[in-house]
């Protein structure tokens, strides 16, 4: 029989390996799509749009059998279609080819998503969850910075490369997955006495129902909507940004994408300096602490996000794009522990996917929007509209504090 690891060892090689695959594929996607698959601003929205698309049809379908079924099933899964749309993506330049392999890379990702979060929440319950957040975004920043080492040189031989040899790499840990990872805590979030499909709808109207019980939870999963309505414009246009808006330096005979391998190596540095920072922070009784740090965090990511947008000086925009980029890293795993502090154990993964799909949601209305204006007026002012679309964020901030202290109250 094979030994189980520990959950806690498997959640960080979990959050190093898929970082660095995501970082192979993240550091020339972009490239590849705008070098090689000929795509226009609007396009390149089209394909975030197509992918979030596919989150929002399944993220409550693959949440609900997370916490029907198993977690670990869900995740193993996940990543096994996940590699399979990156293999796709990266064999044929063809946006139609592109599109399809969104749809199935975004059918894996929503049996991840929610699951990880939730698997891990039930089998280290010793261990302080935002602490446990914090150590899995620092062992991605490890992994994504080999990531980004390894798709600068293989990009410099074939950009789609990267892409292909990611997908490899997903199914490969997928079966490393099946056979080490444990799951010993996982119970079954309705009796077992319904079929399926009851099930189903058993546990999504007990999470539905725990949401609207909560003020805190319809204003955490607001900040979710506007992240999505927002996050489309920078993801997908910040590279074409740099591409078309301002000259990179030459760096001898080596591709662009070797410019975008060095933006996050750097990026990642100065998120993990600044993610030991935010760490000692958390250490305080203080419990408000972490909807205090997302409150400061998204000042200053709205604010550099729209400095990056407005200039066309390579030196400037590259200091405004890595604080953007920080900012953002760090937001996450807090925004993960605050949002998970406030969720029963019972239907933990079907919140967290009604999260992701409202997230996915806020990408199907706001990317196309922005790709609409970024192709008939510019780049620059599509990313400036998506710095203003996440202004309201700091409003929820402040309302969600306000109702955390009358509750501890």
């Amino acid at each position: 029989m094979v030994k189980k690891l520990s959950a806690y060892k498997i959640y960080l090689l979990f959050s190093a390996i898929t970082a660095m695959c995501f970082s192979l594929v993240g550091t020339v996607m972009i490239v590849y799509h705008i070098e090689k698959v000929h795509l226009n601003p609007l396009q390149l929205i089209l394909v975030g749009t197509t992918l979030e698309a596919a989150c929002f049809l399944f993220e409550i379908p693959t949440g609900i059998v997370a916490d029907v079924y198993s977690r670990k099933l869900s995740i193993v899964i996940g990543a096994i279609l996940t590699g399979l749309g990156f293999i796709l993506e990266g064999s044929i330049s063809s946006f139609v080819f592109v599109l399809a392999a969104q749809i199935i890379w975004g059918l894996g990702s929503t049996f991840i998503s929610g699951s990880v979060d939730a698997w891990i929440a039930e089998e280290e319950k010793v261990k302080d969850l935002d602490k446990v957040y914090i150590k899995g975004a620092q062992a991605g920043q490890i992994g994504a910075v080999i990531g980004i080492i390894l798709s600068t040189i293989i990009g410099n031989l074939s950009v789609r490369l990267p892409i292909i040899v990611s997908g490899c790499l997903f199914v490969i840990f997928s079966l490393f997955l099946a056979l080490y990872m444990p799951e010993n805590n996982f119970k079954p979030s309705a009796p077992e006495d319904l079929n399926t499909f009851k099930k189903m709808g058993y546990t999504f109207k007990s999470g539905l129902k725990f949401v609207k019980s909560k003020a805190i939870m319809i204003v955490l999963i607001s900040v979710t909507l506007f992240y999505g309505l927002s996050s489309e414009g920078y993801d997908r246009l910040s590279n074409a940004h740099f591409l078309q808006d301002t000259t990179l330096p030459k760096l001898g005979n080596l591709q662009s994408v070797t410019w975008f391998g060095i933006f996050g190596i750097a990026g990642m540095i100065l998120s993990a300096l600044a993610m030991q920072f935010i760490a000692r922070k958390l250490e305080k009784e203080d419990k408000n602490q972490s909807g205090k740090i997302l409150l400061v965090t998204n000042i200053f990511y709205i604010s550099f996000m729209l400095v990056f947008a407005l200039t066309k000086n390579f030196k400037l925009m590259l200091i405004a794009y890595l604080s953007t980029n920080m900012f953002k890293t760090i937001n996450e795993p807090i925004l993960n522990a605050w949002l998970n502090s406030h969720i029963d154990d019972n239907a933990r993964a079907t919140i967290l996917s009604m999260n992701g799909q409202i997230n996915a949601l806020g990408q199907i209305i706001g990317g196309p929007i922005i790709g609409i204006i970024a192709t008939k007026i510019s780049i620059s002012i599509g990313i400036a509209c998506t710095s203003l679309l996440m202004t309201p964020v700091l409003i929820l901030y402040i309302v969600s504090l306000t109702i955390y202290k009358k509750d501890v109250c």
